[in-house]
């Protein structure tokens, strides 16, 4: 996967990016540029595995429901989130072409991803590129999502074996929107981060 190919291609479609090494110096980075703000998490392996909340939350107000704080629910915690003025998520999968993919099941992620925030950040491992946007979609339903219901534990026909999409029609399903940013919403700021690590699913 070619770095420079996926930076000016996100940067064409109207995205800040900012590229690391490693997830030490991209905490490092965003740990400068924001202070003192309302920062949301959306649901993300990745921004646990970099402990970016931990990090922020030292000099913000960062909510995140895989965090909620004592007294506050996950639904609580969701919705101060949805308020905030930055919103951070990762992606399913990004294309090399520069659209960026997600599937969400509660669809509280893309929701806010897509509107009302004065900035949205995206936190991308390497692992996540794909060579095209066909190859991004296939990875975000059979890579991305049956891993995901796993951890979760889900009672979906891809949580077994966390092996592909079943397209099935479980209560616990967790494929039930997917989007795809063909390029970055004009409503607000978009920053991509990508970190040459496999981080999340």
């Amino acid at each position: 996967m070619n770095f420079t190919t996926v930076e000016n291609n996100l940067k064409e479609k109207g995205y800040r990016v900012k590229c690391f090494e490693t997830a030490s110096e991209a905490v490092k980075y965003l740990d400068g540029e924001i202070d003192g703000k309302s920062v949301g998490f959306g649901g993300s392996v990745t921004l646990g595995e970099i402990r970016l909340f931990e990090t922020l939350k030292t000099h913000n107000n960062v909510s995140w429901h895989m965090r909620p704080p004592k007294g506050k629910t996950a639904l609580e915690t969701i919705d101060a989130a949805n308020k905030s003025e930055l919103y951070f998520s990762s992606a399913n999968a990004v294309a090399e072409t520069g659209e960026i993919v997600n599937i969400d099941g509660t669809c509280n992620r893309v929701s806010a991803m897509l509107y009302g925030h004065e900035k949205v950040y995206f936190v991308i491992g390497s692992n996540k590129l794909e060579k095209d946007l066909d190859s991004a979609v296939f990875r975000a339903r059979n890579t991305a999502a049956p891993l995901n219901a796993k951890r979760l534990n889900k009672k979906t026909p891809c949580a077994v074996n966390a092996d592909k999409c079943y397209n099935c029609k479980s209560e616990d399903r967790i494929c039930r929107a997917l989007t795809v940013l063909w390029e970055a919403p004009s409503n607000g700021e978009y920053e991509v981060i990508i970190i040459n690590e496999k981080l999340g699913y």
